[in-house]
């Protein structure tokens, strides 16, 4: 390959054909050059793989018990979003992304691209209360780890709660996040380390400490701002799973007021509205959000002691259920001069596939040595595409049925009931020891869920029954338990308490 740069552009000849790109050089600050000649640099260098002249960036934005019945952009009425649905309206919209219904199998979906199922993070499993089992970098795939190897430059602010920062506290740069600000999660025997909000107990490169007068989301706002301001000689990717609306139910700096679980819950997700601007606002000022990439979901659905309306109806909170107000996620991606504006759309999507996304946005490339079950919607949000090549999206998994062994974390299950969907109907699979089919939902004429039509003799639907049923048996007939390192034990370690693989159901 040869290539000439002048004032006004880059000549390149590949195969002895010639190109020319189009650059106004000189009217670039010195950071954005510099990201020019970094992916020319690649381009010229043997690499498998090519960049393109101006990689994204990319934000990973993911609020912490949230439904669609708490977004008004998706038709909820008793609360008002103004900058989640100025995103919406000058984005995409999904209506059909799932996420998985609790916290832990979905944060360990969107950093391995794999089902619970594969990845062994079936239940919910917080590692500095409990103990034992972690997110083990050395047997584990990691997005973040890939996008910096990709030349990225990679931050992670707020919630992580898969390791554990007294036994691992570098652990988050082994996961490939150059810089971190993360809550530890309650640390037993730790009372400080309970407190995300206010008076918050933070973990970073200077170790863990209570920030005293200071309120959690904004800390870990202004942290992630401040790097990217000073990493943009480089593309960037951003992960900011927020702690908000999370409970405890706290007054917000905005509503010092706010009274009861109710009015304390919409004031944290005002908040995490208002936070949403400032994100906007000072990507602006700084000139990257032209080439920044905002994905907004939440990890699963609503604390259920909530009800919220949606387009009419009651909702009430579905986390830790499979049920769509559980795992239905709301999930909009904007990109100011890169993503389509003002599309809604009925693509399949979950949060598998965050990580072939990114790797495809990237130019980066798939690790071949492991199995991932994401498949990439990059086309799809670059408006390459009017859909994803889903056909089948899945979900499982949640509750706190795991147990510790004499060897380690396990699932209570040797397989999981899940749930599988396309873009109209939604199979119910039961867990072992019972196995087989449940119940299958036409959400289009049923979105409550409420008529169980699997064992209706219509030539369709058996037809569909019988796609699905061939579906879960391509899946692997024993879920996976948590795959890490033993290590040696700790006194927060929560107790044996059954006999390895023989207590499973």
């Amino acid at each position: 390959m040869t290539v000439v740069i002048l004032k006004s552009g880059i000549f390149s000849i590949v195969n002895n054909e010639l190109y020319y790109t189009f650059l106004q050089l000189s009217a670039l600050p010195v950071w954005q050059f510099s990201k020019y000649l970094f992916c020319l640099t690649l381009l010229i260098l043997p690499f498998e793989q090519t960049f393109c002249d101006a990689r994204p960036n990319i934000m990973l934005i993911l609020l912490d018990d949230l439904g669609k019945e708490w977004v008004s952009a998706y038709g909820a009425s008793d609360i008002e979003t103004p900058n989640i649905d100025e995103l919406a309206a000058s984005g995409m919209r999904f209506e059909n992304a799932w996420s998985m219904p609790q916290c832990t199998p979905s944060r360990l979906s969107i950093l391995t691209g794999q089902y619970p199922f594969r990845h062994g993070w079936v239940n919910h499993w917080d590692t500095p209360r409990w103990g034992d089992a972690y997110y083990d970098w050395r047997l584990n795939p990691s997005l973040a780890r890939i996008m910096r190897d990709a030349g990225y430059n990679t931050v992670a602010a707020g919630k992580w709660q898969v390791n554990d920062f007294r036994i691992e506290p570098d652990v988050m740069v082994k996961h490939g996040f150059d810089d971190y600000a993360m809550w530890t999660g309650y640390e037993t025997g730790n009372p400080p380390s309970a407190e995300r909000y206010w008076d918050p107990y933070i973990h970073t490169k200077e170790g863990s400490k209570t920030y005293e007068g200071v309120y959690g989301e904004d800390f870990f706002t202004q942290f992630i701002l401040d790097f990217i301001t000073k990493n943009r000689d480089s593309p960037w990717f951003a992960y900011y799973p927020m702690n908000l609306p999370h409970e405890p139910f706290v007054n917000s700096p905005l509503e010092p007021k706010a009274e009861g679980v109710l009015g304390k819950h919409k004031a944290m997700v005002r908040y995490a509205d208002f936070l949403l601007g400032k994100i906007i606002d000072h990507l602006e000022e700084i000139n990257e959000l032209d080439n920044t990439i905002i994905i907004w979901t939440t990890d699963n659905g609503t604390h259920g002691a909530l009800k919220g309306k949606l387009n009419g109806r009651i909702v009430r909170g579905g986390k830790q259920k499979i049920t769509e107000n559980g795992i239905n996620a709301p999930f909009i991606v904007y990109g100011k001069e890169l993503v389509p504006h003002g599309v809604v759309t009925d693509a399949l999507v979950d949060f598998t596939d965050f990580l072939p996304t990114f790797v495809q946005l990237a130019g980066a490339k798939i690790p071949e040595d492991i199995a991932f079950d994401g498949e990439s919607f990059a086309d799809l949000i670059l408006g390459k595409s009017n859909d994803s090549p889903r056909k089948y999206i899945v979900s499982m998994g949640g509750l706190n049925e795991a147990e510790r062994s004499d060897k380690g974390v396990e699932n209570a299950f040797v397989f999981r009931n899940r749930v599988i969907r396309n873009k109209r109907y939604k199979l119910y699979a039961n867990s072992s020891p019972e196995y087989g089919l449940d119940k299958l939902i036409d959400l289009k004429n049923d979105p409550e869920e409420q008529k169980n039509i699997i064992l209706s003799e219509d030539e369709h639907i058996v037809q569909i029954v019988g796609t699905f049923s061939n579906i879960l048996k391509q899946m692997s007939p024993k879920d996976n338990d948590p795959i890490y390192t033993r290590r040696d034990p700790n006194p927060w370690d929560v107790e044996v308490s059954v006999k390895s693989q023989v207590w499973k159901q």
